[in-house]
């Protein structure tokens, strides 16, 4: 039977400028309700999970349920420490982007318990392949100077990576942080390769592999998942799913049709949906998936619900399509704060010592910005030499790059 012409479904936003968004659709499970399954679970049999969401923290700060992670007090303060470094981090490098210090910048405001968390998770070796938003894990780390990341944004005398990547695309391989990559996706195949490969070594590292919720939409997304599936890959597959991708809300990507976790389990692969706001959650979760990683168990894929309190980068206004205030009314809350009130309640932190902690970070940040400004900053031109571009690409260089090297008036 005829019933008209064909129309395309195109999502509506769930927020526009002076709206709130209606965060209905997030189907938030009670603090500790949520089952922890074996290791050696069936994928098929984390069908609930991934519509679910695992939660540690109930509204009064205290653990409860069965994922309530093994973790010591200095532990939890090293990482509500970290979240703070990162904030602190962000906040003064998007003041230095408006000062025209630095070209671009791309802050994790909200999301820091994601990349701080999982980091403490994993073992020296594994290998992260991240996206932009994931700093967190190297300001989570004692051994990554703030001011080499700080060098690399102001590409300037001192860049670790001689201006070859933009901002925020930083490079790490001794903290297990793979050069981050300007196309959205292809991360995600690299890191099941990576995974693959450590498999066919009979390593015991495993790659941890970021991706946001937009970027799900892409095809390198679905071939991870392929792979990762056929050949039980030691992966943990990370889905970022912050709300916004750019301009667009998550309903484009197909976030509220269904979960972004549910497509793990599609493909055969086991999965959680995780407060990405609760910090002992993403610990458990994060343990979780790497212990059966590393036994051999197969993938796990994880959606991270949280929401990006900022902008999408420096080049971004999000008052074009979203209320200023929406963060505040997002109903998982703040991740710092949530941290902060479990360890003030168990009597290993006080308003006093976090106010401390607040002005140490920030003091840590600045002397290391004003560190890193002495080789140079964007406005100066203080830049790598031009021969630089020349380097690190061959073992021997070629006979046409030492020409073009000899006409700039290199070696």
């Amino acid at each position: 039977m005829d019933k008209g012409p064909l129309r395309l479904n195109v999502p509506e936003p769930s927020g526009r400028p002076g709206h709130a968004t209606d965060f209905s659709y997030l189907h938030a499970s009670a603090a500790g309700s949520v089952r922890r399954p074996p290791l050696d679970v069936s994928p098929v049999d984390t069908g609930d999970l991934a519509y679910a969401l695992v939660r540690v923290l109930d509204d009064d700060g205290r653990p409860v349920g069965p994922w309530v992670p093994t973790i010591d007090a200095d532990r939890l303060r090293h990482g509500l420490r970290a979240m703070l470094k990162t904030r602190a981090f962000d906040a003064r490098m998007m003041i230095a982007q408006r000062q025209k210090k630095i070209s671009f910048y791309m802050q994790c405001l909200g999301e820091e318990a994601i990349a701080t968390a999982h980091t403490m998770a994993l073992n020296d070796g594994d290998m992260c392949f991240p996206t932009y938003r994931q700093q967190g894990l190297l300001l989570a780390r004692d051994d990554i100077p703030i001011v080499e990341l700080i060098c690399q944004l102001m590409s300037n005398e001192r860049d670790p990576l001689k201006g070859r990547q933009l901002p925020v695309m930083y490079s790490y391989k001794r903290a297990g942080f793979f050069s981050i990559s300007g196309n959205v996706a292809t991360q995600f195949i690299q890191a099941v390769g990576w995974a693959m490969a450590s498999a066919i070594k009979g390593d015991s590292r495993i790659a941890s592999a970021w991706i946001g919720d937009g970027s799900t939409a892409e095809a390198d997304f679905h071939t991870a998942l392929t792979f990762a599936h056929v050949y039980r890959a030691p992966v943990i597959l990370n889905v970022v799913n912050n709300q916004w991708a750019i301009s667009t809300f998550q309903a484009i990507a197909g976030g509220e049709a269904t979960t972004f976790a549910g497509r793990g389990v599609g493909f055969g692969i086991a999965s959680l949906r995780v407060d990405g706001n609760d910090f002992l959650a993403v610990y458990a979760a994060s343990r979780w998936a790497a212990e059966r990683a590393r036994a051999n168990l197969g993938p796990t894929l994880i959606e991270w619900v949280t929401y990006r309190g900022g902008a999408h980068s420096t080049s971004d206004d999000p008052s074009r399509y979203r209320p200023a205030d929406d963060w505040q009314h997002y109903p998982l809350g703040d991740p710092v704060a949530r941290l902060k009130q479990h360890l003030i309640r168990i009597g290993s932190w006080s308003e006093a010592e976090h106010q401390k902690t607040v002005s140490e970070v920030e003091a840590q940040v600045a002397e290391a910005q004003k560190e890193a400004e002495r080789s140079g900053t964007l406005l100066d031109g203080r830049i790598p030499p031009l021969a630089s571009m020349f380097e690190d690409v061959y073992r021997e260089m070629p006979w046409h790059l030492r020409d073009q090297l000899r006409q700039v008036g290199g070696r």
